[in-house]
């Protein structure tokens, strides 16, 4: 047995990824088939516009640092695909875009001031921060520190 004195202790456990609609699944792998994170179909082509990261990439495998990398290259492969175009999308548009669609999104000052939220969160217990951890409670979170 060995002591060692740390401060903080992480529990990583792999997440095994469920099918989403419409896209391919591996069952076996519990993964999106991807190259690179490019989601591929059945026969192997890339799905335009269609990428992922994390667990649902690589499988219920890897570390932190893992799905950073992976995501990094996710990123490089959306942005090589999708650069050419992006100036020709207003912000107005994809605002809209995700409006006729009933997508809730936080805006950036929103993200800098649910960070300032989660910053103050942590105050009272001498934590640099407590993240809010859901979805739902960060939109809420967000709506409120901006309205």
């Amino acid at each position: 047995m060995t002591d060692w004195e740390v401060q903080q202790v992480y529990r990583a456990i792999g997440y095994r990824s469920s099918a989403l609609p419409g896209l391919p699944f591996d069952e076996r792998a519990a993964v999106i088939p991807n190259d690179g994170g490019r989601v591929l179909d059945l026969d192997g082509d890339p799905l335009p516009g269609t990428f992922v990261t994390g667990w649902i990439k690589r499988g219920p495998v890897g570390l932190i640092g893992h799905t950073k990398s992976d995501a990094a290259e996710t990123v490089g492969h959306l942005l090589a695909e999708t650069q050419r175009t992006a100036s020709a999308r207003a912000p107005e548009d994809v605002d809209a875009y995700f409006a006729e669609r009933d997508v809730d999104v936080v805006t950036h000052t929103g993200w800098e001031r649910l960070d300032a939220h989660e910053i103050a969160l942590g105050a009272p217990q001498e934590r640099v921060r407590v993240k809010v951890a859901t979805r739902a409670e960060m939109l809420r979170a967000a709506s409120m520190l901006e309205g």
